[in-house]
């Protein structure tokens, strides 16, 4: 079994060699697809022993899909920048590499956020079982923002965790909210109907759902935030939605 870590990155110099410390030794490549970072990230990885591709960004599933395309091995791993692979998650990958064959296209793995200086275990963040070990041909990932691995045939299941060191503050979770909003609001505007009612409907929804139904309460002031800015995010995708319809003929 031969693994190819596959990573898109834009900017991230703070945090991806302890992202590429954590596969070295399980993965036969590193394979870095860039959108024009503009800080030091392309050198870091190279001084990694990644092979950097400059890339500009279009949507998420497209830069994964292209990442794929472009690894050399067999399976792939996809890790982001500012995830790391738990001690017995490394253990449970090297085991598998010495097994002549697997039944399995894929394997889920269960991810963990630190966030306000604590781990998450409620708030609809864990677990947050992610497709992130599969076999390159029988994949493809869609979604052009919350985009996920279409896997053909069967998952197994992988011990340990992707620790994900999240969003580095609230200023950063509302930014980049903020961005996944505006790229979903255009695709909403096309599909969806009653934006304002939604808008004004569903946040309240959203913000019961993470802190009393997905039990964020019990994560005190980190779930708190996070039902705020999710609910926050429902209101801006619809609005932002209903200004681009608006601005149509």
């Amino acid at each position: 079994m031969n693994i190819s870590l596959a990573m898109i990155t834009f900017n991230e110099e703070d945090r991806i060699a302890d992202a590429l410390d954590s596969v070295r030794g399980i993965v036969d490549e590193i394979l870095i697809i860039d959108s024009q970072s503009t800080d030091r990230t392309r050198e870091i990885a190279a001084a990694s022993g990644a092979r950097v591709v400059i890339r500009p960004f279009s949507d998420y599933a497209d830069q994964k899909n292209f990442a794929r395309e472009q690894s050399s091995c067999e399976w792939i791993l996809n890790l982001d920048a500012d995830e790391r692979l738990s001690p017995k998650l490394r253990q449970a990958i090297m085991d598998l590499k010495s097994e002549p064959s697997l039944p399995v296209g894929g394997f889920r793995i269960r991810r963990k956020a630190w966030y306000l200086g604590r781990w998450i275990s409620h708030s609809g963040w864990y677990p947050d079982c992610k497709l992130r070990l599969f076999r390159r041909d029988l994949s493809h990932w869609q979604g052009k923002v919350h985009e996920r691995l279409i896997l053909e045939g069967r998952a197994g299941k992988l011990d340990g965790e992707i620790l994900h060191f999240t969003y580095r503050n609230i200023a950063d979770h509302v930014s980049r909210i903020n961005r996944y909003t505006t790229m979903q609001a255009e695709e909403i505007a096309m599909k969806k109907r009653f934006l304002l009612l939604r808008a004004l409907l569903l946040p309240p929804v959203t913000f019961f759902r993470f802190y009393i139904f997905k039990m964020g309460f019990l994560d005190r002031f980190p779930g708190l935030v996070i039902a705020l800015v999710s609910s926050w995010g429902t209101a801006m995708k619809y609005l932002k939605a209903r200004s681009i319809r608006r601005r149509r003929p």
